[in-house]
Protein backbone atom coordinates (compact mmCIF):
# COMPACT_ATOMS: atom_id res chain seq x y z
CA UNK A 1 0.00 0.00 0.00
CA UNK A 2 1.32 3.70 -1.34
CA UNK A 3 0.79 6.89 -0.56
CA UNK A 4 0.31 8.99 -3.21
CA UNK A 5 3.79 11.25 -2.21
CA UNK A 6 5.69 7.46 -2.02
CA UNK A 7 4.57 6.96 -5.53
CA UNK A 8 7.30 9.89 -6.17
CA UNK A 9 9.81 7.63 -5.42
CA UNK A 10 9.21 4.12 -6.25
CA UNK A 11 6.49 3.50 -8.64
CA UNK A 12 3.23 0.95 -7.83
CA UNK A 13 4.29 -0.79 -10.94
CA UNK A 14 7.62 -1.67 -9.02
CA UNK A 15 6.27 -3.22 -6.17
CA UNK A 16 3.70 -4.95 -7.89
CA UNK A 17 6.54 -6.59 -10.14
CA UNK A 18 8.32 -7.39 -7.03
CA UNK A 19 5.41 -8.62 -4.81
CA UNK A 20 3.01 -10.30 -7.40
CA UNK A 21 0.28 -8.81 -5.36
CA UNK A 22 -1.79 -5.70 -5.89
CA UNK A 23 -0.28 -2.60 -4.42
CA UNK A 24 -3.13 -0.40 -3.45
CA UNK A 25 -2.89 3.38 -3.77
CA UNK A 26 -6.04 5.02 -3.57
CA UNK A 27 -9.31 4.52 -1.63
CA UNK A 28 -11.37 5.31 -4.19
CA UNK A 29 -10.14 2.37 -6.73
CA UNK A 30 -12.72 -0.56 -5.93
CA UNK A 31 -10.80 -3.57 -7.36
CA UNK A 32 -14.25 -5.75 -6.00
CA UNK A 33 -17.47 -4.42 -6.48
CA UNK A 34 -18.72 -6.61 -4.18
CA UNK A 35 -16.39 -5.20 -1.24
CA UNK A 36 -14.93 -1.99 0.22
CA UNK A 37 -11.16 -2.27 -0.30
CA UNK A 38 -9.42 -0.25 2.75
CA UNK A 39 -12.47 -2.15 5.40
CA UNK A 40 -11.73 -5.43 3.53
CA UNK A 41 -7.71 -4.79 3.92
CA UNK A 42 -8.39 -4.27 7.73
CA UNK A 43 -10.07 -6.77 8.45
CA UNK A 44 -7.35 -9.67 6.60
CA UNK A 45 -4.39 -8.00 7.82
CA UNK A 46 -2.81 -9.99 11.12
CA UNK A 47 -0.25 -6.80 11.49
CA UNK A 48 0.23 -3.54 9.78
CA UNK A 49 3.51 -2.06 9.28
CA UNK A 50 3.70 1.64 8.34
CA UNK A 51 7.64 1.58 6.92
CA UNK A 52 8.84 4.32 6.22
CA UNK A 53 6.63 6.47 8.33
CA UNK A 54 6.84 10.15 7.78
CA UNK A 55 6.06 12.74 9.93
CA UNK A 56 2.90 14.18 8.15
CA UNK A 57 1.62 10.49 7.83
CA UNK A 58 2.67 10.19 11.70
CA UNK A 59 0.31 13.58 12.58
CA UNK A 60 -2.43 11.95 10.39
CA UNK A 61 -2.24 8.68 12.28
CA UNK A 62 -2.59 10.43 15.45
CA UNK A 63 -5.32 13.07 14.81
CA UNK A 64 -7.54 10.38 13.36
CA UNK A 65 -7.24 11.55 9.32
CA UNK A 66 -8.46 9.38 6.97
CA UNK A 67 -8.02 11.19 3.80
CA UNK A 68 -5.49 8.43 1.92
CA UNK A 69 -5.77 4.27 1.43
CA UNK A 70 -3.07 3.84 4.25
CA UNK A 71 -4.93 6.08 6.80
CA UNK A 72 -8.34 4.53 6.09
CA UNK A 73 -6.98 1.09 6.28
CA UNK A 74 -5.00 1.96 9.95
CA UNK A 75 -8.44 3.95 11.10
CA UNK A 76 -10.26 0.56 10.38
CA UNK A 77 -8.47 -2.21 11.42
CA UNK A 78 -8.12 -4.03 14.76
CA UNK A 79 -4.46 -5.99 13.91
CA UNK A 80 -1.51 -4.91 15.97
CA UNK A 81 0.06 -1.39 14.23
CA UNK A 82 3.81 -1.23 14.13
CA UNK A 83 5.34 2.16 12.78
CA UNK A 84 9.07 3.05 11.34
CA UNK A 85 9.41 6.76 11.83
CA UNK A 86 12.01 8.17 8.95
CA UNK A 87 12.47 11.65 8.95
CA UNK A 88 15.26 14.89 9.18
CA UNK A 89 16.90 14.36 12.62
CA UNK A 90 15.23 17.91 13.55
CA UNK A 91 11.90 16.92 12.47
CA UNK A 92 11.72 13.91 14.36
CA UNK A 93 13.28 15.98 17.95
CA UNK A 94 10.08 18.18 16.91
CA UNK A 95 7.71 19.33 19.76
CA UNK A 96 5.15 18.18 17.50
CA UNK A 97 6.24 15.01 15.91
CA UNK A 98 7.07 14.30 19.66
CA UNK A 99 3.28 14.81 20.98
CA UNK A 100 1.91 12.70 17.50
CA UNK A 101 4.16 9.49 18.33
CA UNK A 102 3.39 10.18 22.19
CA UNK A 103 -0.38 9.57 21.20
CA UNK A 104 0.21 6.83 19.52
CA UNK A 105 2.17 5.01 21.76
CA UNK A 106 -0.95 5.58 24.14
CA UNK A 107 -3.27 4.54 21.27
CA UNK A 108 -1.36 1.16 21.54
CA UNK A 109 1.21 1.27 18.18
CA UNK A 110 4.12 -0.06 18.89
CA UNK A 111 7.71 1.84 17.16
CA UNK A 112 10.49 0.74 15.28
CA UNK A 113 12.73 3.32 16.39
CA UNK A 114 15.35 5.10 13.71
CA UNK A 115 18.42 4.21 13.58
CA UNK A 116 21.56 6.74 13.44
CA UNK A 117 23.28 7.80 10.14
CA UNK A 118 23.89 9.77 7.52
CA UNK A 119 20.14 10.45 6.15
CA UNK A 120 18.87 11.56 2.64
CA UNK A 121 19.23 15.47 3.46
CA UNK A 122 22.81 14.86 4.51
CA UNK A 123 22.53 15.13 8.13
CA UNK A 124 23.93 12.69 10.26
CA UNK A 125 21.23 12.11 13.48
CA UNK A 126 18.27 9.88 14.26
CA UNK A 127 16.20 9.77 12.06
CA UNK A 128 17.32 6.96 9.24
CA UNK A 129 14.86 4.33 8.74
CA UNK A 130 16.07 1.22 10.56
CA UNK A 131 17.70 -1.14 8.12
CA UNK A 132 14.76 -3.09 6.20
CA UNK A 133 16.23 -6.84 7.08
CA UNK A 134 15.45 -5.66 10.94
CA UNK A 135 12.37 -5.41 10.62
CA UNK A 136 11.83 -8.21 8.67
CA UNK A 137 13.14 -10.22 11.42
CA UNK A 138 10.85 -8.40 13.99
CA UNK A 139 7.98 -9.74 11.77
CA UNK A 140 9.29 -12.88 11.72
CA UNK A 141 10.08 -13.03 15.53
CA UNK A 142 6.31 -11.86 15.63
CA UNK A 143 4.31 -14.80 13.71
CA UNK A 144 7.11 -16.73 15.19
CA UNK A 145 5.56 -16.41 18.65
CA UNK A 146 4.26 -19.43 20.96
CA UNK A 147 0.50 -19.33 21.84
CA UNK A 148 1.87 -20.70 25.49
CA UNK A 149 -1.21 -19.08 26.32
CA UNK A 150 -3.73 -20.45 24.30
CA UNK A 151 -6.78 -21.34 25.97
CA UNK A 152 -5.96 -19.50 28.82
CA UNK A 153 -8.58 -17.06 30.51
CA UNK A 154 -6.55 -14.27 31.78
CA UNK A 155 -8.25 -10.98 33.65
CA UNK A 156 -6.74 -7.93 34.36
CA UNK A 157 -6.92 -4.86 36.20
CA UNK A 158 -5.57 -1.53 34.89
CA UNK A 159 -5.52 2.15 35.91
CA UNK A 160 -6.76 4.03 38.61
CA UNK A 161 -10.20 4.30 40.47
CA UNK A 162 -12.72 7.48 41.02
CA UNK A 163 -14.15 7.86 43.97
CA UNK A 164 -17.01 10.26 43.50
CA UNK A 165 -17.75 12.90 46.58
CA UNK A 166 -20.44 15.49 44.90
CA UNK A 167 -21.01 16.40 41.59
CA UNK A 168 -17.63 18.19 41.31
CA UNK A 169 -14.88 16.76 43.43
CA UNK A 170 -13.51 13.00 43.18
CA UNK A 171 -10.65 11.13 44.57
CA UNK A 172 -8.11 9.43 42.10
CA UNK A 173 -4.80 9.17 42.06
CA UNK A 174 -1.83 9.16 39.20
CA UNK A 175 -2.19 5.74 37.78
CA UNK A 176 -2.11 6.06 33.73
CA UNK A 177 -2.89 1.91 33.19
CA UNK A 178 -0.21 1.95 30.95
CA UNK A 179 1.42 -1.13 32.22
CA UNK A 180 -1.85 -3.10 33.03
CA UNK A 181 -2.63 -2.24 28.89
CA UNK A 182 0.96 -3.53 27.94
CA UNK A 183 0.67 -6.97 30.09
CA UNK A 184 -3.13 -6.94 28.23
CA UNK A 185 -1.77 -6.67 24.88
CA UNK A 186 0.77 -9.24 25.41
CA UNK A 187 -1.11 -11.74 27.01
CA UNK A 188 -3.60 -11.29 23.81
CA UNK A 189 -0.34 -12.15 21.51
CA UNK A 190 0.31 -15.31 23.73
CA UNK A 191 -3.00 -16.56 22.56
CA UNK A 192 -4.91 -15.63 25.79
CA UNK A 193 -8.65 -15.15 26.19
CA UNK A 194 -7.98 -11.77 27.75
CA UNK A 195 -10.53 -9.39 29.84
CA UNK A 196 -9.52 -5.75 31.22
CA UNK A 197 -11.56 -4.25 34.02
CA UNK A 198 -10.27 -0.61 33.81
CA UNK A 199 -11.52 2.98 34.30
CA UNK A 200 -9.57 4.28 31.61
CA UNK A 201 -12.08 5.51 29.14
CA UNK A 202 -10.43 4.74 25.97
CA UNK A 203 -7.72 1.71 26.80
CA UNK A 204 -4.65 1.78 24.94
CA UNK A 205 -5.42 -1.94 24.08
CA UNK A 206 -6.51 -4.69 20.88
CA UNK A 207 -9.70 -4.52 19.84
CA UNK A 208 -10.22 -8.25 20.67
CA UNK A 209 -9.74 -7.51 24.59
CA UNK A 210 -13.16 -7.30 26.56
CA UNK A 211 -12.99 -4.48 28.35
CA UNK A 212 -15.02 -4.11 31.37
CA UNK A 213 -15.49 -0.18 32.38
CA UNK A 214 -15.95 0.77 36.07
CA UNK A 215 -15.25 3.95 37.89
CA UNK A 216 -14.79 3.18 41.72
CA UNK A 217 -13.24 0.60 43.64
CA UNK A 218 -16.53 -0.79 44.60
CA UNK A 219 -17.53 -1.13 40.86
CA UNK A 220 -14.08 -2.89 40.17
CA UNK A 221 -14.13 -5.32 43.29
CA UNK A 222 -18.30 -6.36 41.68
CA UNK A 223 -16.77 -6.57 38.40
CA UNK A 224 -13.76 -9.10 39.20
CA UNK A 225 -14.97 -11.07 41.71
CA UNK A 226 -18.27 -11.85 39.14
CA UNK A 227 -15.58 -13.16 37.21
CA UNK A 228 -12.48 -14.32 39.15
CA UNK A 229 -13.90 -17.83 39.57
CA UNK A 230 -13.51 -18.90 35.81
CA UNK A 231 -9.64 -17.00 35.22
CA UNK A 232 -6.41 -18.93 34.85
CA UNK A 233 -5.03 -15.84 35.37
CA UNK A 234 -5.45 -12.58 37.92
CA UNK A 235 -3.27 -9.35 37.49
CA UNK A 236 -3.86 -7.07 39.50
CA UNK A 237 -2.11 -4.03 38.15
CA UNK A 238 -4.86 -1.17 39.02
CA UNK A 239 -4.01 1.36 41.58
CA UNK A 240 -7.43 1.01 43.83
CA UNK A 241 -8.02 3.95 45.93
CA UNK A 242 -7.96 2.98 49.46
CA UNK A 243 -10.28 5.00 50.74
CA UNK A 244 -14.13 6.31 49.38
CA UNK A 245 -16.46 8.86 50.73
CA UNK A 246 -18.59 7.70 53.66
CA UNK A 247 -21.53 8.99 51.34
CA UNK A 248 -22.28 10.31 47.66
CA UNK A 249 -23.83 13.91 48.11
CA UNK A 250 -25.74 14.70 45.10
CA UNK A 251 -25.15 18.18 45.33
CA UNK A 252 -21.89 20.33 45.67
CA UNK A 253 -20.50 19.90 49.05
CA UNK A 254 -20.34 24.01 50.19
CA UNK A 255 -17.59 25.55 51.54
CA UNK A 256 -18.42 26.65 55.67
CA UNK A 257 -16.48 28.78 58.04
CA UNK A 258 -14.74 26.63 60.07
CA UNK A 259 -15.72 23.69 59.09
CA UNK A 260 -12.16 21.34 58.84
CA UNK A 261 -14.24 17.95 58.68
CA UNK A 262 -16.24 18.85 55.15
CA UNK A 263 -15.36 15.17 54.11
CA UNK A 264 -15.11 11.58 55.61
CA UNK A 265 -13.89 8.26 54.10
CA UNK A 266 -14.14 5.14 54.88
CA UNK A 267 -11.58 1.93 53.98
CA UNK A 268 -12.68 0.17 51.01
CA UNK A 269 -12.56 -3.22 50.31
CA UNK A 270 -9.21 -4.96 49.66
CA UNK A 271 -9.90 -6.69 46.40
CA UNK A 272 -6.49 -8.68 45.83
CA UNK A 273 -6.86 -9.68 49.29
CA UNK A 274 -10.60 -10.83 48.55
CA UNK A 275 -9.10 -12.75 45.47
CA UNK A 276 -6.68 -14.28 47.64
CA UNK A 277 -8.54 -16.01 50.30
CA UNK A 278 -10.87 -16.98 47.77
CA UNK A 279 -8.34 -18.38 45.05
CA UNK A 280 -9.33 -21.57 43.24
CA UNK A 281 -6.44 -23.92 43.58
CA UNK A 282 -4.62 -23.64 40.13
CA UNK A 283 -5.22 -19.83 39.77
CA UNK A 284 -2.38 -18.01 39.31
CA UNK A 285 -2.10 -14.45 40.99
CA UNK A 286 -0.14 -12.06 40.47
CA UNK A 287 -0.33 -8.32 42.41
CA UNK A 288 1.60 -4.62 41.99
CA UNK A 289 3.30 -3.42 44.88
CA UNK A 290 3.91 0.57 44.11
CA UNK A 291 6.32 1.52 46.48
CA UNK A 292 7.81 5.02 47.71
CA UNK A 293 10.45 2.81 50.17
CA UNK A 294 11.47 -0.44 51.30
CA UNK A 295 10.67 -1.71 47.98
CA UNK A 296 11.31 -4.99 48.38
CA UNK A 297 10.35 -5.44 52.21
CA UNK A 298 7.27 -3.75 51.80
CA UNK A 299 6.65 -6.43 48.29
CA UNK A 300 7.11 -9.00 50.53
CA UNK A 301 4.76 -8.42 53.04
CA UNK A 302 2.40 -8.35 50.23
CA UNK A 303 3.32 -11.74 48.70
CA UNK A 304 2.60 -13.35 52.02
CA UNK A 305 -0.53 -11.49 53.54
CA UNK A 306 -2.58 -11.36 50.11
CA UNK A 307 -1.20 -15.01 49.57
CA UNK A 308 -0.11 -14.15 45.74
CA UNK A 309 1.77 -16.22 43.84
CA UNK A 310 3.91 -13.33 42.53
CA UNK A 311 3.99 -10.02 43.20
CA UNK A 312 5.82 -6.91 41.06
CA UNK A 313 7.22 -4.39 42.60
CA UNK A 314 8.15 -0.80 41.86
CA UNK A 315 9.67 2.01 43.37
CA UNK A 316 6.90 5.12 42.44
CA UNK A 317 9.33 7.81 43.50
CA UNK A 318 11.59 7.26 40.58
CA UNK A 319 10.36 9.58 38.00
CA UNK A 320 11.00 7.07 34.57
CA UNK A 321 9.36 4.15 36.60
CA UNK A 322 6.55 5.57 38.63
CA UNK A 323 2.98 6.24 37.02
CA UNK A 324 2.22 8.05 34.03
CA UNK A 325 5.51 7.18 32.24
CA UNK A 326 6.68 4.79 29.58
CA UNK A 327 8.96 3.26 31.04
CA UNK A 328 9.18 1.07 34.35
CA UNK A 329 12.09 -1.25 35.94
CA UNK A 330 10.57 -3.89 38.19
CA UNK A 331 11.46 -6.83 40.77
CA UNK A 332 9.38 -9.98 40.15
CA UNK A 333 9.21 -11.69 43.71
CA UNK A 334 7.73 -15.11 43.94
CA UNK A 335 7.80 -17.22 47.12
CA UNK A 336 11.00 -18.69 46.10
CA UNK A 337 12.70 -16.38 43.44
CA UNK A 338 13.52 -12.96 42.72
CA UNK A 339 14.22 -11.11 39.34
CA UNK A 340 15.42 -7.54 39.00
CA UNK A 341 14.57 -6.17 35.41
CA UNK A 342 16.49 -3.32 34.31
CA UNK A 343 14.61 -0.38 32.86
CA UNK A 344 12.66 -1.15 29.83
CA UNK A 345 9.53 0.35 27.72
CA UNK A 346 6.27 -1.05 29.53
CA UNK A 347 6.09 -3.28 26.62
CA UNK A 348 9.33 -5.04 26.96
CA UNK A 349 8.52 -5.28 30.69
CA UNK A 350 5.16 -6.64 30.06
CA UNK A 351 6.79 -9.64 28.02
CA UNK A 352 9.34 -10.63 31.19
CA UNK A 353 6.56 -10.51 33.59
CA UNK A 354 4.44 -13.08 31.14
CA UNK A 355 7.38 -15.08 30.81
CA UNK A 356 8.33 -14.74 34.76
CA UNK A 357 4.75 -16.10 35.20
CA UNK A 358 4.82 -19.21 32.28
CA UNK A 359 7.90 -20.49 34.26
CA UNK A 360 5.87 -20.06 37.26
CA UNK A 361 3.45 -22.69 35.84
CA UNK A 362 5.33 -24.80 33.96
CA UNK A 363 4.23 -23.43 30.87
CA UNK A 364 6.54 -23.70 28.21
CA UNK A 365 9.25 -20.71 28.17
CA UNK A 366 8.69 -18.24 25.34
CA UNK A 367 12.09 -18.08 23.50
CA UNK A 368 10.52 -15.12 21.15
CA UNK A 369 12.79 -11.88 22.00
CA UNK A 370 11.06 -8.47 22.60
CA UNK A 371 10.16 -6.31 19.48
CA UNK A 372 14.26 -4.93 18.68
CA UNK A 373 14.65 -1.01 18.73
Amino acid sequence: MMTENATQFVTPLTFQVMSHHTVYTDTFIEPKPEKIAHIELADWADLVVIAPATANTISKLAAGIADNMLTSVYLATAAPVWVAPAMNVHMYQHPAVKRQIAQLSDDGVRFIEPSEGLLACGYVGKGRLEEPEQIVANINRFFARKQQLAGKRVLITAGPTVEAIDPVRFLTNRSSGKMGFALANEALALGADVTLVTSVKQPAVDARVTVVPIESAAEMLSAVTARSAAMDIIIKAAAVADYTPVSYSAQKIKKAAGDDSAFTFKRTVDILKTLGENKPAKQVLVGFAAESQRVEENARKKLVTKKLDMVIANDISRGDAGFGVDTNEVLLITPTTKRQLPLLSKTETAHFIWQGIIELTAIEVNECQVLQK
